[in-house]
């Protein structure tokens, strides 16, 4: 039980494995926002070509 409880000791100070996981939610917050971004541009083009064509 000791050694159990020394391993999550050791990985709640591991610095390198929260600088992993600042980078996957770093990315997954990047992948959102240039879907967000990708949406509106794609609905204000498709707004405008319809416009065009009537």
């Amino acid at each position: 039980m000791d050694k159990f409880i020394s391993n999550i000791k050791s990985f709640a100070k591991d610095e390198e494995g929260l600088t992993v996981v600042e980078y996957v939610i770093g990315a997954a917050l990047l992948v959102a926002a240039i879907g967000v971004i990708f949406t509106n541009l794609g609905t204000k083009l498709q707004n405008k070509l319809e416009t065009a064509i009537s």
